[in-house]
């Protein structure tokens, strides 16, 4: 693969000379015995639609056997109850913050079919959070052990989270930002944060058809034609660099071609899902190349050399993200987990497996309020580490800022993205990391406990997805 200007590689030497300062401490305590923290973020699926059914989770009601759950249909004059689908390709529904509302209901939970009626249908553009992807509404239907067999197996083996929301209510642009700045706002002017104000759904001004693919040449528009979008406020990089604590961020580059095909096989990552290389702050500290290829994760996994926090961003194809295969998103987050349990850091590493937004389907849980921007409806989420507490399910209120967190916890002495305190200021409504409901990350580990063992699973296990054929869908 091809080595771009902004992706310059950062050697395994670099990492190491950070990582060999925290390793010096042999007989390191508590959270500290976590010295790497992968973050695997995909797409649009919620809580109920992968783990509706496991047992001890907070899933999907029932009564003597049956689901007492049910959404009004408006094509048939009824309602839909949850079922199991077979489908690898799924549809999903609208999930802008509006949709959200609707969905809920006042709490009632019902809108979700009706939403998916409604939504626009035929979408070039594959990211679009209007559209739905399916002639006829799935957003009810449910998949278990037998469709996504590896997931399931780290959920038995580790730890599985039933009450993690997303931070905003709202998709995927806005939880992207969240996951590394606890914050969606829209700015004026570059390299000042208070230029920046609250957004919800729209922080980087994007238009409803304009999703385009990130490519390894640069600084692309992702919004208004003829502008860049502006993330002038305070991410976690800030911090990380200010404390010296090593970070990468990963993508799959592309090249022209990807754009609106989202059945091709060339992987790119949407910019949606990397907002990284747009934040003033990555520019102003010399950090770019540190969002590389993820060729590069791959090879310092093998070679020992992880940086202390990483996160990695899907190519569509990979993702999860309705149309994209289920199979395929579960083979790719499979091989980076065997990378890691493979490789030598394994043994002090804990890695965060969520799914960014709920993708308009069906969850029962009406999501805490914590400010004007969400909490957002639950989505599925694991923690998979050698400290993690074995078959555990997790029954905290936890959200991405919990990653924030463990992470300022761990390797930053507890610092915060907080105006007040970082040296950055910038007009947030929130300190997100501080929020009283937010549950804490460490209750997932025994950090005294003999280390597990890895999980090394096959990369293309034995399923009952079923893959449509083209232009048609499994009758329900």
């Amino acid at each position: 693969m091809s080595k771009h200007m902004w992706f310059v590689g950062i050697s395994a030497t670099l990492f190491c000379a950070s990582c060999a300062a925290q390793s010096g401490a042999s007989a390191a305590e508590g959270i500290h015995k976590i010295r790497h923290i992968i973050i695997i973020m995909q797409e649009n699926r919620s809580f109920d639609s992968y783990f509706g059914t496991f047992p001890g989770a907070d899933g999907f009601p029932t009564k003597d056997g049956a689901f007492t759950v049910c959404n009004p249909d408006l094509k048939t004059g009824g309602c839909m109850s949850p079922y199991h689908d077979t489908n690898d390709r799924n549809g999903g529904g609208p999930h802008r913050a509006t949709d959200s509302i609707k969905a809920m209901d006042n709490g009632r939970m019902d809108g979700f079919v009706i939403l998916a009626e409604k939504g626009k249908k035929g979408c070039q553009a594959a990211a679009d959070p209007a559209c739905v992807h399916s002639a006829s509404p799935d957003v009810m239907g449910y998949h278990d052990g037998r469709d996504i067999p590896n997931y399931w197996a780290y959920a038995r083996t580790f730890v599985l989270q039933d009450h993690m929301f997303e931070p905003g209510a709202t998709w995927s642009l806005p939880s992207h930002l969240e996951e590394i700045s606890a914050w969606s706002a829209y700015c004026t002017r570059h390299n000042d944060p208070m230029s920046c104000s609250n957004a919800l759904d729209n922080p980087g001004a994007v238009p409803d058809d304009t999703f385009r693919r990130s490519s390894p040449s640069g600084r692309e528009r992702n919004g208004p034609v003829g502008t860049n979008p502006i993330y002038a406020w305070t991410d976690l990089t800030y911090l990380l660099h200010k404390y010296k604590v090593t970070w990468g961020y990963y993508v799959v580059p592309g090249g022209p071609g990807c754009e609106g095909d989202t059945q091709s096989e060339k992987f790119c990552t949407p910019e949606i899902w990397n907002p990284l290389p747009y934040f003033d702050t990555v520019t102003s500290d010399h950090q770019q190349a540190r969002v590389q290829p993820l060729d590069d994760f791959y090879k310092q996994a093998h070679d020992g050399a992880l940086p202390s926090v990483s996160w990695i961003a899907p190519a569509f194809a990979v993702s999860e993200h309705p149309p994209a295969l289920i199979s395929k998103g579960q083979s790719w987050v499979t091989s980076l987990i065997n990378a890691v349990m493979q490789g030598p850091d394994w043994k002090d590493s804990a890695i965060f497996l969520a799914w960014d937004d709920w993708g308009g389907f069906y969850d029962h849980v009406l999501p805490p309020v914590v400010d004007q921007n969400g909490y957002g409806l639950r989505v599925p989420a694991m923690v998979i580490s050698p400290y993690a507490k074995p078959h555990y399910v997790d029954h905290q209120i936890l959200s991405f800022d919990a990653y924030l967190k463990f992470i300022e916890d761990d390797f930053m002495g507890g610092a915060r993205l907080n105006p007040r305190t970082d040296g950055r200021p910038d007009p947030r409504p929130t300190v997100r990391e501080d929020v009283k409901m937010l549950g804490d990350l460490k209750n997932d580990f025994d950090f005294n406990q003999v280390p597990l063992q890895p999980l090394v699973l096959s990369t293309h296990p034995v399923t009952d997805l079923v893959e449509p054929p083209a232009g048609k869908e499994r009758s329900k």
